[in-house]
């Protein structure tokens, strides 16, 4: 049996109403010579039902079973049984147009310096199209302080395997913009293919939306974990900040400069001198 050239992780937990048609997806794809891992991360619902059907249609698709240990835990297993030298990766609500593998290996097969391959995306929701995200990609200073592609693309096994692969800490909420900022530091490039080839779909249980809750804690669990990367471009850094802290000061003088809040001033005005007037009376 001839050895895939690219071996596809898709990790399921409670998302087997869309898995039919992330696996619809890749059984789509103009290259042909994959593997895909359906990995059910101990999920409740019917997934291994889903997963069994597609195993039966095409022995391409290999379905696996684990206990819940979360999105990273599921793409290590998988990436460690994969045959092939690339690996993509594609969550179970998602999905990719049909010539994304075929246009990314491309890239990969003719470009040794780029590790990681993406796109741009559309998020769309189970009745309408919603707007573009175009990723940049690029390399390490891209990624230092967010997510400069997709978070599923197709990289060069060789590229997890040297970073030791996805951070399977829950606390690490961004695991893909944690990965690809480590496999750039190594010196690996990000590169974006400017067409719509990914769908990212938009829904109330999407871990994203949940992860936007607690977007300062993961950041920081990023940056102390990275602490020698952020630390080789402290530069870059100390510019983010002052950034930041230019523009939050910004906002505070543009709300200042509104009506509402010159007239609460007004109005709060008198009772600010009578609070001093009883604090001094009381001293």
């Amino acid at each position: 049996m001839q050895i895939p050239k690219v071996s596809i992780i898709v990790p399921c937990y409670n998302q087997a109403q869309y898995l039919d048609e992330a696996l619809q997806s890749l059984y789509d794809q103009t290259y042909t010579d994959w593997e895909c891992f359906v990995v059910n991360d101990g999920s409740p619902d019917h997934t291994e039902e889903i997963a069994r059907k597609w195993e039966a249609k095409d022995p391409r698709f290999i379905y696996i079973y684990k206990e819940n240990g979360g999105v990273s835990s599921a793409r290590n297993l998988g990436i460690e049984k994969a045959k092939g030298e690339f690996i993509l990766t594609l969550d179970a609500d998602d999905q990719y147009e049909a010539t994304f593998i075929e246009k990314a290996l491309t890239v990969l097969l003719n470009n040794d310096k780029v590790g990681i391959v993406s796109s741009w995306g559309r998020y769309f929701t189970n009745d309408k199209q919603l707007q573009i995200y175009k990723s940049i990609g690029k390399s390490v200073a891209d990624f230092l302080f967010y997510n400069a592609a997709i978070g599923t693309s197709l990289f060069r096994k060789e590229c997890w395997q040297q970073v030791g692969g996805y951070d399977e800490n829950p606390a690490n909420g961004y695991e893909d913009w944690e990965f690809y900022l480590r496999v750039c530091a190594l010196g690996w490039k990000v590169y974006i293919i400017e067409e719509v080839l990914f769908l990212y779909r938009q829904n109330i249980g999407s871990r994203s939306a949940g992860m936007n809750l607690k977007h300062n804690e993961t950041q920081k669990y990023i940056y102390i974990k990275n602490k020698e990367i952020y630390c080789a471009h402290y530069e870059e850094l100390i510019d983010q900040f002052l950034t930041a802290s230019d523009l939050e000061k910004k906002e505070i003088n543009k709300f200042k400069n509104t009506i509402d809040y010159k007239l609460g001033a007004a109005l709060l005005k008198p009772l600010r001198s009578i609070k001093w007037f009883f604090l001094k009376l009381f001293k």
